[in-house]
């Protein structure tokens, strides 16, 4: 096992690159950098930030004068070019984009993220800041749909073929179908004093005067406003691990060693729970970490927007929205090596439920 693990680790060293790679020459063509940005406000052309792309990247576009000089950045006509070089020094792109690529990725390697561009603070404070929001969606999001999708799951498969199956997965199948942002608008109007009734809150994961607060009413404020959010997630994360709960106890239900059981004498509730319950589970426990991961930032990223929720989907939005480069690559890397631990901590899941299972004997 210490073999396979050393493989995987080593395997995550040219995957990060990759994926790195990838991200930071696709930016290097991205319009509206960070430069521009800059230079949108100087000029008054400032605003939202998707207004003020008008084309051109931080290496690629037209020429302008500037000064009486070529710019390579659109908007800069008629500023001083000290100015535009101390704005590329300023924002790291005076130097050629190998070199800085190579300096992102020695200080990513030291988790020395730097400082945001348009934010007086250095990037993993900023992550630190806005992670327990995610934390809380990724989190009690997963809970809940185990504690749905499992019991539901073993129902289901046990009553296979009967109404109470075909009606349950009807309404799973039609869950998930839903968008999950649209629900989450729906719920808004709803119950978010949209059109109807004003019982929770719009934004926000605690209240303004939370800190004033006894414990209790902390708690009950705290769960006050995860309710639409997690509902609207909750719709269709469970549909997944439902389905996938039935099968698997299925598959372990027809199987011999089940009959045999049942020619012993033993009693249903022993069978299913002593017997296909451990087998039947393997797959479904072992994506545990890998459903949180994926709750605690892709899913939530929407949801996050929608009820102004200050987290990492809303904050990686937003400096993509600004061209926040350092804010960008430091989620993009921070994310991506956990997604790759993750996916370790689910090989070591399988083999930890069942011991059987040896990864040792096969091909990374």
């Amino acid at each position: 096992m210490a073999a396979y693990i050393l493989r995987r680790i080593l395997l995550m060293i040219p995957t990060i690159l990759g994926i790195m790679a990838i991200s930071f020459a696709v930016v290097q063509f991205a319009p509206g950098g960070p430069v521009e940005q800059v230079i949108a406000k100087v000029t008054g052309q400032g605003g939202d930030a998707a207004e003020r792309i008008s084309g051109g990247g931080n290496d690629a576009g037209g020429s302008f004068d500037a000064g009486g000089e070529s710019s390579k950045y659109r908007g800069a006509q008629g500023l001083d070019p000290e100015f535009i070089a101390k704005l590329e020094k300023q924002f790291g792109f005076d130097k050629p984009p190998l070199e800085r690529f190579g300096i992102m990725l020695w200080n990513y390697l030291r988790f020395d993220f730097g400082e945001s561009y348009f934010r007086d603070i250095s990037v993993l404070d900023l992550i630190l800041e806005k992670m327990p929001v995610s934390v809380s969606l990724g989190l009690w999001i997963t809970l809940i749909s185990y504690a749905i999708s499992i019991p539901l799951g073993i129902r289901k498969a046990v009553k296979d073929g009967s109404t109470f199956d075909v009606w349950t997965s009807g309404i799973v199948i039609i869950g998930y179908a839903i968008p999950g942002f649209l629900f989450a608008i729906l719920l808004m109007v709803l119950f978010a004093g949209g059109s109807f009734w004003d019982w929770f809150p719009l934004r926000g994961l605690t209240s303004e005067n939370w800190t004033q607060m006894s414990w209790p009413d902390r708690i009950l404020d705290y769960f006050w406003h995860l309710t639409l959010p997690l509902t609207a997630m909750v719709l269709s994360a469970f549909a997944t691990t439902t389905l996938l709960t039935k099968n698997s106890f299925l598959d372990e239900i027809r199987k011999q060693y089940v009959v045999t059981a049942r020619a012993k004498g033993l009693s249903e509730h022993r069978v299913l729970y002593g017997h296909v319950f451990r087998n039947a589970m393997l797959i479904v426990v072992a994506g545990f970490p890998g459903a949180f991961i994926s709750a605690f930032f892709t899913g939530s990223l929407l949801i996050e927007n929608i009820f102004s929720l200050d987290g990492l989907g809303l904050l990686g939005f937003r400096s993509i929205l600004d061209r926040d480069y350092p804010v960008v690559f430091a989620n993009l890397y921070i994310f991506s090596l956990l997604g790759l631990f993750i996916s370790l901590l689910s090989d070591l899941t399988y083999t930890w439920i069942d011991p059987r299972i040896d990864f040792d004997r096969r091909d990374v």
